[in-house]
């Protein structure tokens, strides 16, 4: 029988060696079949997700720590079983007895490297000694140049290192609610504050699928700025809407919520599986369509078009910390996606119709950029401000160019939020 906690570390080491040994995603282990995840209940699954999150999230400075202490560099195993140990007791505030204890269970788990676990109980038990004193003195974990230059370009050195702490504190749990006069009723619930934009925010939520209004399909998990991109469509009651790369399927159930008639596309048809079962538990309509929009089109043209387009997804990086590590910064194929698919979802509009193109990354070259170059290829495009339809939106967050930009160093004090930009393009008549 296995220690208190140890399913969850193990599982987690496996993460964290998928994630940085074999260049996997954690969402591509959570989801699979035959992941580390497999076989543990609802609690270890959330603990091994959420202590190598937090332990990617701070892996730089944790290996600067670590090497104070190891004369060389170990296998990565076993250096993944002390990052572990030192994230639990320098992040986490873990008891040092089961933080060292485990460091040196995960690594007698394999054979080959039971002859380190000497080693590796000395450097763990040096880290709670001497480590806190080192870990006061620490920056946040920089982001990749691929992602810091463009960012700090656009932004300024400020804003860098803003996001760079947002990144490092990782992201609180927001709502979305079906029905907006619900709000005081369930932030009272839930002890959530309610976000100006109507999200419900939880700061140290408990497992999800426990909470108050969940079963009833009250709301569903969206950060507040992955909300926003519908909302710059205004009212959508009675209109023909597509919600295209629909999936996880928080798009589609706000506007479902809201009244319009919507068809939710995506190229796959595993995400779209938890699409129906969201819509099912929420009580919502969609139709759901598994298609690669490349080929795909409606039978006839549309009201409105939501594209939230496939990106770098570097918004997103206080939730998805092995982003660093997963991608390689070439954005030349998903720039070529994106020109692709907006303009062939542009197509597909009534005159006077309108589409929100939206990313949820932070880099100018897949949001502002990509709709200059549109916009010189298509007379009849107009873009419109991001207050259109928001007249109280901020002003910080709107771009030079009127669209909406958010930042996950905006809201500091909130806790932040995802990084995105939204824009609204209206569709006119060609005139010769």
């Amino acid at each position: 029988m296995s220690a208190p906690g140890m399913p969850a570390r193990s599982a987690a080491a496996q993460l964290l060696h998928g994630v940085l040994h074999d260049g996997s995603m954690i969402s591509e282990l959570i989801d699979s079949k035959d992941g580390p995840l497999r076989d543990l209940p609802p609690s270890a699954r959330a603990r091994a997700q959420s202590l190598a999150l937090s332990t990617l999230r701070n892996l730089a400075p944790l290996d600067i720590v670590l090497d104070q202490f190891l004369n060389k560099s170990p296998p990565l195993k076993v250096r993944n079983a002390l990052r572990l140990s030192a994230n639990e007791m320098l992040v986490e505030g873990v008891a040092v007895h089961a933080a060292v204890d485990a460091a040196v269970r995960l690594v007698r788990e394999s054979r080959k490297l039971q002859h380190l676990s000497g080693l590796t109980n000395a450097v763990a038990r040096r880290v709670a000694e001497h480590g806190p004193e080192i870990w006061a003195d620490m920056d946040p974990q920089e982001l990749p140049a691929w992602m810091g230059k463009p960012i700090e370009s656009a932004y300024g050195e400020d804003a860098l290192q803003g996001i760079e702490s947002a990144h490092a504190k990782g992201a609180p749990l927001d709502l979305t609610l079906r029905k907006s006069a619900d709000a005081e009723k369930l932030a009272k619930e839930l002890d959530a504050e309610i976000l100006p934009t109507g999200s419900l925010r939880l700061q140290k939520p408990g497992q999800v699928s426990t909470m108050a209004g969940y079963d009833d399909g009250l709301w569903w998990v969206q950060d507040a700025a992955a909300a926003m991109p519908v909302q710059l469509l205004g009212n959508v009651k009675g209109k023909r809407v597509l919600d295209l790369c629909a999936a996880p399927g928080g798009k589609t159930m706000q506007l479902a919520a809201g009244g319009a008639e919507v068809t939710a596309v995506d190229i796959s048809k595993d995400r779209l599986v938890r699409v129906t079962e969201n819509l099912k538990r929420t009580k919502l309509t969609a139709k759901v369509i598994a298609s690669d929009i490349v080929r795909w089109a409606p039978d006839k043209p549309v009201d409105m078009i939501l594209l939230d387009a496939p990106c770098s997804a570097t918004g997103t990086i206080r939730r998805h910390p092995d982003l660093p590590f997963g991608k390689s910064g070439d954005l030349k194929p998903i720039l070529r996606l994106q020109q692709k698919l907006l303009s062939r979802a542009f197509d597909w509009l009534k005159p006077g119709g309108i589409i929100v193109y939206c990313t949820c990354s932070l880099l100018p070259s897949e949001g502002e950029d990509q709709i200059t170059k549109f916009l010189q290829n298509h007379d009849n495009a107009k873009q419109l401000p991001a207050n259109t339809n928001l007249p109280d939106l901020p002003t910080e967050w709107m771009s030079s160019d009127g669209g909406l930009r958010l930042r996950p160093d905006f809201w500091s004090e909130r806790g932040g939020m995802d990084g995105f930009y939204a824009t609204i393009i209206e569709k006119g008549d060609l005139t010769e």
